[in-house]
């Protein structure tokens, strides 16, 4: 009796996959109208902007029945469609030119012959089976014969479909290059305004510190100067604060060159450089750093950039959660793999961080993405908070 119970439970199941491909056959006869009047409309070229749109909802009406041959069959469906951007004639020309647009078109003709036929034999099948295979298999103790057909048959119809639906190679090499060229561009662009933040960022220390500074140690030099011959005592003291002011000005410029490239990595490689600000973090932080320096304690260096971006993401990622997350502890783990360096901060504080809590998280996005590498946050609500970055690096 179990047999028979997970018979008739796969024969329903098949019956229910058949039953929304027919559904999606019988849409595919009110889309074929809509193609006609897209054509139309296209032809008159007034209404070119349809065909875009009309390819749009052809797209997601294939990839409702991709999810369901995925889902029947546990081997997801892949499809490769060129991006539809740009004014209305270049969406129409990558529209026709993408020979994905073809394969659905081919797909839903097809498909809407056999998504019928199929479920029209399976109907009479599966009323047959239960009953003949009620008695054969529920009383007689044998093997169904007729309910395992109409598996058979859902499995058939995600056979074709599966077929119909695949994209060509080099349809799908097509479609990864031009999602490859816009990722760049969003890449470049986002590199392209970290970029004019930082140089602001470094224009706005250099006015507000430095320069003030300096205009004040001119100024206490020019009156040293006059004041020398007539009252060499306050000549003396203004020489004095111009020494200080001289010495300030010396600190804000060091720490506007750390902002551009911090000289402790050059000094002491990336581990060295974390260690130090973990250890002037205000927090117990665990530094670990496998891979990136070997035992005599030697560093094992990435290139600059890649040190820079990997430095600035635990210095950032350290400031917040000082300041955020209510953690006296904090662990960073640098590793390094083929081609790949991989940073992990956490802290075990309060979570809920997001991007939108600040500019710090966009900066560390836009830095890494700059590299083409990838930065994900994972941060509930009651925490931990971990930041997983993984920078491209020839070692």
């Amino acid at each position: 009796m179990t047999g028979m119970k997970e018979t008739l439970r796969r024969a329903g199941l098949a019956m229910a996959q058949l039953g929304k491909g027919a559904g999606l056959a019988l849409v595919s006869y009110l889309f074929m109208a809509l193609l006609l009047f897209t054509a139309f409309v296209t032809l008159l070229v007034v209404g070119a902007a349809v065909l875009p749109e009309t390819v749009q909802l052809l797209r997601r009406t294939a990839g409702f029945k991709r999810r369901l041959v995925g889902t029947w069959t546990g081997r997801p469906v892949p499809e490769a469609y060129a991006p539809l951007t740009g004014d209305v004639r270049e969406r129409v020309t990558a529209a026709l030119k993408d020979p994905c647009t073809w394969r659905d078109l081919r797909w839903l003709f097809v498909h809407f012959v056999y998504g019928l036929v199929l479920l029209y034999v399976a109907i009479p099948l599966f009323v047959l089976g239960v009953l003949v295979d009620g008695v054969w298999c529920g009383l007689l103790r044998q093997r169904a014969v007729l309910l395992p057909l109409v598996a058979g048959l859902a499995g058939l119809d995600a056979r074709w479909s599966r077929v119909l639906l695949t994209p060509s190679p080099d349809a799908r090499r097509s479609a990864e290059l031009a999602e490859r060229v816009e990722e760049l561009t969003v890449t470049r662009a986002g590199a392209v305004a970290a970029h004019g933040a930082e140089l602001r960022r470094i224009e706005r220390d250099l006015h507000d510190g430095t320069q003030a500074r300096l205009v004040s140690l001119s100024m206490r030099v020019g009156l040293a100067r006059r004041a020398f011959d007539k009252d060499p005592d306050a000549a003396r003291r203004l020489l004095d604060d111009a020494q200080d002011q001289a010495e300030e000005a010396l600190t804000e410029l060091r720490h506007v060159v750390r902002g551009i490239h911090p000289p402790i990595l050059t000094d002491r490689g990336l581990a060295g450089a974390v260690r130090a600000l973990a250890a002037g973090s205000g927090l117990d932080v665990t530094v670990a750093a496998e891979g990136v320096e070997d035992p005599a304690g030697e560093a094992v260096r990435a290139p600059a950039a890649v040190e820079a971006a990997a430095y600035f993401v635990v210095a950032e990622a350290l400031t917040n959660a000082a300041k955020h997350s209510g953690s006296a502890r904090a662990f960073v783990d640098l590793s390094r793999a083929a081609g790949v360096l991989r940073v992990v901060v956490r802290d075990e504080g309060r979570g809920g961080a997001d991007d939108a809590g600040g500019s710090g998280l966009l900066g560390m996005r836009r830095r890494v993405a700059a590299l083409d590498g990838t930065l994900e946050l994972t941060s509930p609500v009651g925490g931990p908070t971990v930041i997983e970055v993984e920078l491209p690096c020839a070692w």
